[in-house]
């Protein structure tokens, strides 16, 4: 009983700490960078330190400092050596567990990832400690170690790069009271330069188009970092085509072929360092579809598809906002995400574990069936129909592209892909914006990969379809994570 006693003061005492971090009794205004290697299986994991940085200015909030949105499979935590108190913390997903999920993880494949813990600059020792959340959402330690600032082990001021080069294309002032955005340049040679700076101006304009991020647009500052790339484009595996370029980006990623990350992590953070940021784009320079976005991680997003700019607002909708995908009939290589029992952390989603508390539940108005039934049947068979067809498209795009067949040949299959694709989505569209519960936010199955036992909020919303709007549940949690950045 003592200990237990001694346990919850030690959690009380915790908890009030975080209301009362005062940044300038902790940090200075840089930041440091903690790299270090994550390696495992789908039931084994280790944590190695590679190396740590200290440079720059720091970009985030000074007053915000303990992650208050539970959100991410992984936190990291901060705790000053000295007194043990929590003086800075961040959730996020990694590559490393969307690898965990996978068929190789699970026949006992070891892989190793890099990954970074960005915080700022500590005046004195801390802890650094990875917690991961278990199959039912709780968090336990998996690594910790004590970082002293004054170890001259420690790289000082090593981001500075002349070959890199700078374009802010929003100022909105003071990087530790706004949301701090790099868009990293991806299969962009030297040669096309010119053509990058227009895509970034132009994905910048994309970006705040719609709400929330139109009516916030004050609180964000966007910066543009290019690196040139020996090659234009990026690595098409499936299609036999590889590009040297400047993070290594590469369609087919975890085996999905529209699935677009990288896991050259120091090359990207090294890139990203430039700048003070709270968040990565890799803006790739590509006519495919293809993207990805992992929470407090990065997203990626193509420059040149007819879906661009869907693309570029829905993944960062994963990687900044924490939104969880909302659909469930494409092929997903992760299995099993979301097991029975738990419920997802991501704000736009939930298993319903209890239906008289659904965590948006103050937003479904009275009467609302829970959960709420749709006109799924009719979508799955009509989507499950289309996914096939989709899936056969793009096999003969690769097919063609590895037998070096003509351009014209490869053209006309991606012409005939994306023709089809547009004539799918308008099918979609109508169909939703005919349903009962079109504009009520309620309970619907379907949602996170899965058909059965996940439900989203919305019948339609950028998470789900390739539409131009959020849901109002995804849109107050993007508020609320955009002031967080803000104060």
């Amino acid at each position: 009983m003592k200990n237990i006693a001694l346990t919850l003061s030690f959690i009380l005492i915790s908890i009030l700490s975080w209301s009362q971090v005062n940044f300038d009794s902790y940090f200075i205004d840089k930041t440091m960078r903690i790299d270090y290697f994550h390696i495992g299986d789908a039931n084994e994991e280790n944590v190695t330190i590679d190396h740590i940085y200290n440079y720059g200015s720091w970009a985030g909030s000074l007053v915000n400092l303990i992650d208050p949105f539970k959100n991410g499979a992984y936190q990291y935590k901060i705790y000053d050596e000295a007194s043990n108190t929590l003086i800075y913390s961040k959730g996020f997903d990694s590559y490393f567990k969307e690898y965990q999920y996978s068929q190789p993880a699970n026949d006992g494949i070891l892989k190793t990832f890099h990954e970074s813990a960005i915080i700022p600059s500590p005046k004195n020792p801390i802890i650094f400690a990875l917690e991961k959340r278990d199959k039912m959402g709780v968090l336990f330690e998996v690594f910790r170690t004590t970082v002293d600032p004054t170890d001259i082990g420690i790289l000082q001021d090593q981001m500075k790069n002349p070959s890199i080069t700078v374009t802010q294309s929003l100022d909105n002032g003071d990087p530790h009271t706004k949301a701090d955005i790099v868009i990293v340049a991806e299969g962009y040679s030297a040669d096309d330069e010119e053509k990058y700076l227009a895509d970034l101006e132009r994905f910048t304009g994309i970006f705040f188009q719609a709400e929330p991020t139109k009516s916030n647009k004050k609180n964000f500052n966007v910066y543009g970092v290019f690196k040139p790339s020996v090659d234009s484009g990026i690595d098409e595996p499936r299609g036999g085509i590889y590009k040297n370029t400047s993070v290594s980006a590469t369609f087919n990623a975890m085996g999905s072929e529209r699935y677009i990350l990288t896991e050259d992590n120091k090359s990207l953070r090294d890139i990203a360092g430039q700048v003070p940021y709270d968040a990565i784009y890799i803006m790739v320079n590509h006519d495919r579809y293809g993207g990805g976005g992992i929470y407090n991680f990065y997203c990626t997003f193509t420059t040149d598809n007819i879906w661009s700019e869907y693309l570029m607002v829905h993944e960062f909708g994963h990687s900044f906002f924490g939104l969880a995908d909302e659909y469930y009939t494409s092929e997903s290589v992760i299995e099993d995400f979301y097991p029975a029992g738990y419920e997802p952390v991501e704000p736009n989603i939930t298993a319903l574990l209890d239906p008289n508390n659904v965590k948006w539940g103050d937003l479904i108005p009275k009467g609302t069936p829970i959960p709420t039934l749709w006109e799924k049947a009719e979508y799955d068979t009509t989507d499950l129909a289309w996914q096939k067809v989709r899936r056969q498209m793009n096999n003969n795009t690769a097919a063609l592209q590895k037998a070096k067949a003509s351009p014209e040949a490869i053209n006309q299959a991606k012409t005939d892909y994306d023709e089809a694709s547009i004539n799918r989505n308008a099918e979609v569209q109508a169909y939703l914006n005919n349903s009962k519960y079109k504009g009520t936010v309620g309970v619907y199955e379907g949602a996170g990969y899965a058909s059965k036992g996940i439900y989203r909020s919305y019948i339609n919303c950028i998470m789900f379809t390739r539409t131009d709007f959020f849901c109002p549940v995804c849109d107050r949690a993007m508020v609320e994570v955009i002031e967080w950045y803000s104060k």
